[in-house]
């Protein structure tokens, strides 16, 4: 391993940021070499000293990470992980003149990447920020960290995202944090949270060189048919440009001509098809730039742009277990898909659909539901009706059952996945069979 070091004080030097991919070993050993907590005072001098990690580093030579404690067995964090969290305490209530002072850093000290984002920042503004912060926040929990990261990196390219580019964004997430956390930052906590960025940097730009050698950064889509299901629901089939493949279960970004570089997440609403296309359920929410345009404006000819499949909400085929089904609203999506996809594998493993809605009239798909209930005798569906869906749909789940047997899905509002999670643990289904996608992501799928 090399050590580039740079001298405090000294005119020339190398980002502390990674520029470039990194060999697989290396990944998830990802820190900073070129300083130390001590004697390290300004950002620059700190983004300017380089590491290289093309081999993982010794076990003598590894900064210390989480512990387990002697009482009781509980996880010590590790001590950047400390000053990490003390930096996040202290900037929570001003997150807002935090996310304003980054941006402006950002565009001013490199003007050449404002291209990259919305003209109307008032949607985008906290995404890229939150993100970084929410990678920091678990810096001790690789196998929570490493996968999120390496979605958010390859997802990224969509964007137009170099590796170039994450050095500019480093220095201003140092700044910002400097100048909003005066009663936690010092040497100490500027070094961890160089060191945290280095890794969280590293792992995206790893996973975006894998994806490149792979498929494209985004295909174009054109619509297909364009079915209006209420006033406020669309069910969109498109068809890409190149091959695509995608998983029962999973979702894509969608940007549309009308709001260029503004991208939002929608489930694919079918099993992969023989005819290569693709279909989504829309629901124009207020102020919601991409769904309006897409269920109001958007016909068959129009051309989207078209991000790549990610989401873990997948079947496993390995098993037979029964699979318990929560979809609300749009969110019955992604179920369709996995009851598509349980019937093109010639299962008949019980699967249980609980579809929710507002009102009758919003069970906009309860026709196709009930039409593969009737095509497959171990498809059971339960149209559930209330305006407390967050709660009424997890609720109706609890009075039927038992499920603990069963693997759990579950899509739709946040506040619906966080209650059904809840009360899937509260009846017996451990954690590690509830399958739903991260919250944050899924805030364009449900509607």
């Amino acid at each position: 391993m090399t050590h580039l070091r740079r001298k405090v004080g000294s005119n020339r030097g190398f980002s502390a940021f990674p520029r470039r991919p990194q060999g697989r070993l290396a990944r998830c050993e990802a820190r900073n070499h070129g300083f130390t907590g001590r004697g390290v005072c300004r950002p620059t001098e700190m983004l300017e000293a380089r590491h290289r990690m093309d081999a993982p580093p010794t076990r003598s030579d590894r900064r210390e990470s989480a512990r387990i404690s002697g009482e009781g067995g509980a996880i010590e964090p590790s001590p950047d992980a400390v000053l990490i969290r003390r930096t996040l305490a202290e900037i929570a209530p001003v997150a807002d003149k935090v996310t304003s002072y980054f941006y402006a850093l950002v565009f001013t000290g490199h003007p050449e990447v404002r291209g990259m984002f919305p003209a109307a920042m008032d949607v985008q503004r906290d995404r890229l920020l939150k993100a970084l912060l929410t990678a920091a926040e678990h810096i001790d929990d690789p196998a929570v960290l490493v996968p999120y990261l390496r979605r958010l990196g390859a997802g990224h390219r969509k964007y137009g995202t170099m590796a170039g580019h994450y050095p500019a964004v480093g220095e201003a997430l140092v700044g910002a944090l400097s100048r909003y956390s005066r009663d936690s930052w010092g040497p100490e906590t500027q070094a961890a949270w160089v060191r945290a960025y280095t890794a969280i940097s590293q792992i995206m730009i790893d996973a975006a060189a894998e994806e490149e050698a792979k498929a494209p950064a985004w295909w174009h889509a054109e619509v297909v048919s364009h079915d209006l299901r209420t006033p406020d629901i669309a069910v969109l089939t498109v068809r890409p440009d190149q091959p695509y493949a995608f998983l029962a279960g999973q979702y894509a970004s969608l940007e549309t001509p009308w709001w260029p570089r503004v991208w939002r997440h929608y489930s694919f609403a079918s099993a992969p098809r023989a005819d290569g296309l693709l279909s989504f359920h829309v629901k124009a929410v207020p102020a919601g730039w991409v769904s309006n345009a897409l269920v109001r404006h958007a016909r068959p000819g129009d051309v989207l742009r078209l991000g790549p499949p990610a989401g873990s909400m997948v079947v496993d085929h390995t098993t037979d277990n029964g699979m318990l089904c929560l979809g609300g609203g749009t969110g019955i999506a992604p179920i369709k898909a996995l009851i598509e996809d349980v019937a093109e594998h010639g299962e008949r493993r019980p699967v249980e659909v609980f579809f929710g809605a507002r009102s009758d009239s919003d069970l906009y798909d309860k026709d196709t539901l009930l039409g593969l209930q009737r095509s497959h005798p171990w498809l059971s569906v339960r149209p559930v009706i209330g305006d407390g869906l967050a709660g009424q749909l997890p609720h109706a789940v609890s009075e039927h059952g038992p499920w603990s047997s069963y693997d759990a899905f579950i899509s739709g509002p946040p506040a619906m996945i966080r209650n059904g999670v809840d009360e899937l643990l509260r009846i017996g289904i451990p954690c590690e069979r509830i399958r739903h996608d991260a919250v944050e992501e899924l805030a364009g799928i449900a509607g």
